[in-house]
């Protein structure tokens, strides 16, 4: 099946990579870190504040695809702390609906670049 790479601009600029590719009403999201639409990082050292940035990405990337956040049928969530858990739950609650879609939560070392605390991909169905 054909796919197209989603050139967006609700998200920073990629190097190397695509934040998005559709095939059919299948969305592909690449994993959202912390970045601003300037590439900026959010929330050095805070949490909850990277949680919010990526939750944002997610939502702005679905919303430019002509979807919402209740369009996502699964997730990837990376975290680099497994004290981080609990503030990941509060933040997630505030963006997605229960049920919450399928999720598998990985605990790392370290993300792309040691300032990341959290990263996470996802998949979308459109209407």
């Amino acid at each position: 099946m054909a796919h197209d790479i989603l050139k967006l601009k609700s998200v920073h600029p990629t190097k190397g990579y695509s934040h998005a590719a559709k095939a059919g009403n299948t969305l592909y999201i690449a994993g959202q870190i912390a970045q601003d639409v300037d590439g900026n990082l959010v929330g050095k050292g805070d949490f909850e504040a990277q949680v919010r940035q990526v939750c944002e990405n997610l939502k702005n990337i679905v919303e430019e695809a002509g979807g919402t956040l209740q369009n996502v049928v699964k997730k990837t969530t990376f975290l680099t702390h497994y004290s981080y858990i609990e503030t990941y739950r509060k933040v997630r609650n505030e963006y997605f609906q229960a049920p919450c879609p399928p999720n598998t939560l990985l605990i790392v070392e370290s993300l792309a670049l040691p300032e990341y605390m959290i990263e996470v991909e996802a998949i979308a169905v459109l209407d």
